[in-house]
């Protein structure tokens, strides 16, 4: 569990730690640092989510253990802290502490076709499309950059002159902005500044709740767990 005492900010450590992690990604490594990784990085990522829960939904703190099983990488463990916050699996509000401090962000991975499906057919559709258009221009324009799985090419039978083609590609949409370590990255002000951030990104988070929604065989899941 989380510290009872609540969210004090992120210590310094975790940036030095992930850093020499991407170096030395063993089990040795890792668990000569276990201890401290869970007071200063996993403890306080818990308590941060925990605090905004309320205002943006149930959270998942992402287990640090990578899933080996279809990839050709073997480090065993990830080299970032991640959570998530939102209505369901993969939906909603987003955050990272990794060698290179402080990432936020919102939108959604998709996990299935049907997903992708619905959010093409939104993005196609008028007044929907031209809606996600303006929220995904004012988030460029506020410094977050638009990520995702997306298409090289158009999606069949997609007009080439289509005035959204570039949204059109993508098969998942997610903002991201990089903070880095600023001096508050320490402090409880960490918190107000990754809730202001979300508070930036909900416009983009509530239309994809709207226009596509959880994917059917996971909907409720994920969502409200402790680790991932």
């Amino acid at each position: 569990m989380a510290d009872d005492s609540g969210f004090t900010g992120f210590p310094a450590w975790g940036v030095r730690f992930y850093g020499q992690l991407q170096e030395n990604n063993t089990k040795e490594f890792w668990t000569q640092h276990k201890s401290e990784w869970e007071r200063a990085v996993r403890d306080p990522m818990r308590d941060l989510v925990e605090e905004l829960e309320d205002e943006f939904g149930p959270a998942t703190v992402f287990r640090p253990n990578r899933d080996l099983r279809f990839s050709a990488d073997k480090s065993p463990y990830k080299t970032y802290q991640g959570a998530i916050a939102g209505p369901a699996a993969g939906i909603g509000f987003y955050v990272q502490l990794d060698a290179e401090g402080l990432l936020v962000g919102g939108g959604f991975h998709t996990h299935s076709p049907a997903q992708t499906d619905r959010f093409r057919a939104a993005i196609d559709a008028d007044p929907s499309g031209a809606e996600l258009e303006r929220i995904t221009d004012a988030l460029a324009a506020q410094g977050y950059v638009l990520g995702g799985a997306a298409l090289k090419t158009r999606p069949k039978g997609v007009d080439p002159d289509h005035p959204r083609l570039d949204l059109l590609r993508r098969k998942e949409i997610m903002a991201l902005r990089r903070i880095g370590t600023p001096p508050w990255l320490e402090s409880h002000e960490a918190l107000d500044q990754v809730r202001d951030h979300w508070v930036a990104i909900r416009p983009l988070s509530e239309w994809i709740v709207t226009h596509v929604g959880p994917a059917e065989s996971r909907a409720g899941a994920g969502a409200g767990s402790r680790g991932r």
